[in-house]
Formats: C-alpha cells, sequence, structure tokens
C-alpha cells in the first residue's frame, strides 16, 4: 500500500471511533500502535545479534503475541486488554526498579501516553492495517518510515502545534553540516521536538564508525530532551530507526525545570545544535532555576542561558535558531548578548528569509553559530536569498539543502559579498548589544518623512474628489440635457 494511503486509511477509521477528538489525538493514538510494532519488530532482530537478549515485555504484551493475528481479539475484550492490562503495564516499566534499558525505553514511551479509541473493533482494523503494511525489519520499509514521519508531521500542521518541534529539513542537516560533530563527542539537543537534528547528527557522525566499539561511542553520544509526550514518542521512534537501539539519553522532561547550578561539569557538552521554542513563556517559577540576571519567562532565552552554561569550555560550540526578536530585544536579552559576544566567539549569524517555517510561523528566524572560550571580536552575517523567481517559501515550495551551498562555500574563505559583512565588536556595542545590523550592500528604498507623506496622500486624495465630483456633474448635466 503507498505511504500516503496507508496513513489516510489508519486516520479514516480512527475517524469513525467516538474517542478520538481531532488530529492531535488520531496522530498520538497511531504513533504508539507504530511505536509498539517497531519495537516488535527490533526485539525479532535482538533476539539474533544480543546474545541472551530477554524482553523486558511480559510474553502476553508483545505485539506479535496480542496483536499481530488479524483474527486476534477484538471488540470489548481487546479494548480492555488494552485500558486494563498493556497501558499500565507498559507504564508501570517507567518506575520499577531493576527493568533493562529496553524496557526503559518503552516505560518512558508509554508514561504519558493513551489510548483514545472506545471501539474495539475499530482498534483491530487499525492494527491489522499496520501489521498487514509495515515491516520494519525490511530495509525499505524502515527507509518508508522516514515519509511516513513526514507526513505524520504535516499532519500536525492541523492540530495546530506542529511548529512547536519542527524545523524543516534543510535547515537542520545545514546546521549539522556546519558544527561538524566529531565520534566520541558529547551532542545536545535541549529541546529536541521530534528528533530531526539528532537524526541528522546520526548520520552525519556514522560516516566516522568503523568498528563495533565506534557503534557503541556513538549510541552513547546522542542525547536529547523534549517535554510533550506526543513529540517525545516520535523522537524515540525516530531514534530506534536511525540504528540507536536504546535511546535512554532522549529524556522525557522539561530542561529548564532543573535549577542552572545544578548543572556540573558531567552535563558538559561539546556541541548544542537547537531550535528551542521561541515566543513562548515558561510556567511560574521556571525563570527562578536561574539566577537574576537571566530571570525571565521567555522560553527562547532561557535555553540560551542553559546552552551557554552547558558548553564546554575548549570544545564547546553550538548552532541555535533564534528569532529576529533575539537579535534586537533588550533587558535579560542584553545580558545575555553582552556574555555571548565576552566569553563566546559569536563568529556567524546566518539571516533567514520570511516563510522558511512556513505555514507555521511566519516570525523571521537567524542561525547563530558560537564557540565557547574566546571572545568575539567580530560577526559575520549571510542573508540567506530566496532562489530566483521566489518571494516567499510555502509547504510546496520548501527551502532545500542545496541552496545552502552558497554559504558552505563562503564559510572558510570569508569574503564580504552581496550575501556577507562584517561587523566589528565595537559597533555592536555602541548599539547597546543590538545585532539587528541589517545588509549594507542592498540599497534600502527611501520611503520619506511620514509625516509629509500623510500631507502629500491628503492632497492626493482631494484632487481625486474633485476630479470625481466635477465628473458627475458634467455627466448628470449631459444626462439632463439629453432629455
Amino acid at each position: 500500500m503507498p505511504l500516503s494511503t496507508l496513513i489516510k486509511v489508519i486516520q479514516d477509521i480512527m475517524r469513525k471511533d467516538v474517542g478520538v477528538d481531532g488530529d492531535a489525538q488520531r496522530i498520538s493514538q497511531m504513533v504508539w500502535l507504530l511505536f509498539l510494532k517497531i519495537f516488535d519488530d527490533k526485539e525479532q532482530e535482538w533476539k539474533i545479534t544480543i546474545k541472551g537478549y530477554k524482553s523486558p515485555l511480559q510474553s502476553r504484551f508483545q505485539w506479535s503475541n496480542w496483536a499481530a493475528n488479524a483474527e486476534g481479539m477484538t471488540g470489548e475484550e481487546l479494548i480492555d486488554f488494552v485500558n486494563n492490562g498493556l497501558f499500565p503495564a507498559l507504564k508501570k516499566l517507567a518506575t520499577t526498579a531493576g527493568v533493562s534499558s529496553h524496557g526503559k525505553v518503552v516505560g518512558s514511551v508509554f508514561e504519558d501516553a493513551y489510548n483514545y479509541m472506545k471501539s474495539g473493533t475499530l482498534l483491530r482494523q487499525v492494527i491489522n492495517t499496520i501489521q498487514d503494511d509495515v515491516d520494519f525489519n525490511s530495509s525499505e520499509d524502515r527507509h518508508l518510515f522516514g515519509g511516513i514521519y513526514e507526513k505524520i508531521l504535516g499532519d500536525l500542521q492541523s492540530a495546530g502545534n506542529a511548529g512547536e518541534y519542527y524545523t524543516p529539513r534543510a535547515v537542520t542537516q545545514f546546521m549539522v553540516d556546519v558544527i561538524d560533530p566529531k565520534l566520541g563527542e558529547k551532542i545536545l539537543d535541549p529541546a529536541c521536538g521530534t528528533g530531526g537534528f539528532l537524526a541528522n547528527t546520526i548520520e552525519h557522525l556514522k560516516k566516522q564508525v568503523k568498528t563495533a566499539r565506534d557503534s557503541e561511542i556513538l549510541q552513547k553520544s546522542i542525547n536529547g530532551v523534549e517535554k510533550k509526550p506526543l513529540p517525545h514518542m516520535l523522537a524515540m521512534t525516530n531514534m530506534m530507526l536511525h540504528g540507536i537501539n536504546v535511546p535512554t539519553n532522549i529524556r522525557h522532561d522539561n530542561t529548564l525545570s532543573r535549577p542552572l547550578k545544578y548543572y556540573g561539569p558531567k552535563d558538559r557538552v561539546d556541541c548544542v545544535i537547537t531550535n528551542p521554542p521561541f515566543g513562548g513563556m515558561e510556567e511560574d517559577g521556571i525563570e527562578n532555576n536561574f539566577p537574576k540576571k537571566y530571570q525571565t519567562r521567555e522560553t527562547a532565552d532561557l535555553f540560551m542561558a542553559l546552552i551557554m552554561h552547558l558548553l564546554k569550555h575548549d570544545t564547546g560550540r553550538a548552532a541555535v535558531v533564534l528569532p529576529d526578536g533575539f537579535l534586537f530585544g533588550e533587558g535579560v536579552k542584553t545580558t545575555i548578548k553582552r556574555e555571548l559576544l565576552t566569553e563566546f566567539n559569536l563568529h556567524t549569524i546566518v539571516r533567514l528569509p520570511n516563510g522558511v517555517f512556513s505555514p507555521y510561523t511566519g516570525i523571521k528566524t537567524n542561525i547563530l553559530f558560537f564557540e565557547k572560550g574566546t571572545p568575539t571580536k567580530q560577526v559575520w552575517f549571510f542573508e540567506h536569498p530566496y532562489p530566483e523567481g521566489y518571494k516567499s517559501y510555502s509547504r510546496s515550495k520548501p527551502l532545500t539543502i542545496q541552496e545552502f551551498d552558497l554559504e558552505k562555500k563562503w564559510w572558510n574563505k570569508r569574503k564580504q559579498n552581496e550575501y556577507a559583512w562584517k561587523v566589528s565588536v565595537q559597533e555592536i556595542e555602541d548599539k547597546n548589544y543590538n545585532l539587528d545590523f541589517k545588509n549594507p550592500h542592498v540599497v534600502d528604498v527611501e520611503h520619506g518623512d511620514p509625516d509629509e507623506l500623510m500631507k502629500e496622500y491628503e492632497a492626493i486624495t482631494k484632487k481625486l474628489i474633485a476630479t470625481r465630483d466635477a465628473l458627475k456633474k458634467e455627466l448628470m448635466q449631459a444626462l439632463g440635457g439629453s432629455r
């Protein structure tokens, strides 16, 4: 069955169920079912590849024993089994002592999951569709999951919240390519959403893997945190399908809920690649986890303070997506930017055009690249242009990775050109750490003084009204004269 058809068939079945209300619930329901199918397929593989592998799931809760048989449980019996047997058992794995790492993965996925379906007959139809059409031990089907994943994310848009944790693939890949993580380095996305940055990082690191030991190192290198249940579930699934068999380092948590002073040397990382939520406000009290100088409820600012704290002194480097508001904002933002310039080398800001995150948000965004340990001397700006003929991006015409060849060719041999310019730290200090520098190579259209323009507009309007009245008078006279 074609991919788009598979997802549509599943969602159409769920739409008949009175318990499932809206896209977000349908997607959440589909994702936990897909996760269990994937986990079962992986278990078949682990039984062969891992000596003495023992499933953390009781036999009756393994997909192959309760779901795989198309003629198996259905109706009220199936709903009762899922709600009163399967879910309590899987949730318990999150808190039970002595559970294997594989079991902890399942527990963390299900601790906030929920079965929304009320009809066991419809649930059986969904299960059979997944069982018949998806085999994640087939390399072809495993590759197809990328498409399933993109389709699910696309559908999340209509649920109204996909933009909170979705970054276009071209942006994630470009950021990973530039940061260039090395095998053995500790890599973190503190707001990992569905795991896009981490998936790209894994593919980047796989090119450096030569031995079984290298594979073990890779497994331990990837770290992520996501506070919302649905994207966390998607991230765990995504990691498993990218070869991280036991993604226990992808935590279901809020990185900001831990006091900054409690993050010690063992928490330091080599690379942070992330797109923290922006435009949102944290719940009351979260700001108290930070020193007074950083205290704000604005999420992106708190994440920046955290990222700067977590980077290792000599090797620490980061690529972070931030909105224009961070560049020109004041207050806590000024404090963060001052420290960013004095304790870090903020060497590059790539200014992205409108529509990159379309249709999730129209906010203009930037990618900040910085390294810990040496102060900034100058900041290079690169204004990413639209392809020829484009006025914006859209879902049908998204930003592509090939477009970033402009930046990549320029990166190591920096020269000012129509897209690139540099600004000294002194200039930034003189603007009170405002980083919102416009491209000097673009000629701004002089729109004139607003008061003068308004007088001109009013004069033109009066002339138009007078002309209209004169034409009306002449027309009335002509009509009157013809009678």
